[in-house]
């Protein structure tokens, strides 16, 4: 709770900063700094990632393929959607391009057999799993009485059953990796009622991800570092493109790189010190002396006090 107090924190003016922390723009006003402990890079790790085909989890690939890490991707995209960007196949060849190996799999997380079967593909392949990034996410920003139960439910199998299962399913490979990680792409559990109110079974399903987390973290302690990552502000992808405001929304928001650095530095600390946190992506890269930002906005002209926040912090 201490920590969700300092998010809250971060936008309220009549709260001092901590004697001696440095002073950002209102996205990150006083930085919970973390001290993360590094242990190396991601080269000849397999990194397993749901909804790996595009957008966060393709960056998050793609940044670990720079380490010439093993990446497989999970993804339902085989032939090109007209609104969404990407394919297994796309995403395979730049994940290549990148420097490291690929491996795309066709997988509906919903269904226990394709994990299983992904997961016993990606050891066959790759001889281990040292990292799951659970990416794979449905939204739908719609009240009570707008939510259908279909809607309710796909956000409830690929959010919350998803993650769990995937996790579950990896654990006991993880088990035997030097560095193992889980990193789900959940918020802060932030219980203010306004939170829920608006959208309530999207922010069940999301908080679904981030239970995981609190309970997987204390659960396989010393064994597998289990964190949370989300954006402090909107990210340009294509669910902000076609659901939550258009060109406006991506103009005010930051890229999808933000993302894929922070989660690299979770992914290179050491297990057994960095679990359990539901860390900001500025605050991240902040711990580790990062203090422009200017490089992540879409649009250059746009500043830090312009961008838009994203939701539960």
């Amino acid at each position: 709770m201490q920590r969700i107090q300092a998010l809250s924190n971060q936008f309220n003016p009549t709260i001092a900063p901590p004697a001696g922390n440095v002073t950002y723009p209102w996205v990150m006003k006083y930085p919970d700094f973390f001290p993360f402990e590094q242990v190396g890079n991601l080269k000849g790790k397999t990194v397993i990632i749901s909804g790996g085909s595009r957008g966060i989890g393709l960056a998050i690939g793609i940044r670990a393929a720079k380490d010439g890490a093993n990446v497989v991707i999970l993804a339902k995209t085989v032939d090109p959607h007209p609104k969404l960007p990407g394919t297994i196949a796309s995403a395979c060849a730049e994940i290549e391009k990148a420097g490291g190996k690929s491996l795309g799999i066709q997988c509906d997380i919903r269904f226990e057999k394709d994990i299983q079967a992904a997961v016993q593909k990606t050891v066959e392949t790759f001889g281990g799993i040292d990292i799951v990034v659970n990416s794979a996410s449905a939204i739908s920003l719609t009240d009570t009485e707008s939510t259908d139960m279909k809607k309710y439910d796909l956000m409830h199998q690929i959010n919350t059953r998803g993650t769990y299962l995937m996790s579950k399913t990896c654990i006991p490979y993880l088990k035997k990796s030097s560095n193992p990680h889980i990193l789900n792409l959940s918020p802060p559990l932030n219980m203010q009622s306004k939170w829920f109110a608006p959208h309530i079974a999207y922010t069940m399903a999301k908080y679904g991800m981030s239970m995981c987390v609190l309970g997987m973290s204390e659960e396989f302690r010393n064994q597998i570092g289990v964190n949370a990552l989300w954006p402090r502000t909107s990210i340009a992808t294509a669910a902000v493109q076609n659901v939550l405001g258009g060109d406006s929304m991506m103009q005010a928001s930051r890229n999808v790189e933000i993302m894929a650095d922070s989660a690299h530095v979770i992914l290179t600390s050491c297990h057994k010190k960095t679990t359990g946190n539901f860390f900001i992506d500025d605050e991240v890269l902040a711990s580790v002396g990062v203090k422009d930002f200017s490089k992540y906005r879409c649009d250059p002209k746009f500043s830090d006090s312009q961008l838009a926040p994203d939701f539960f912090i």
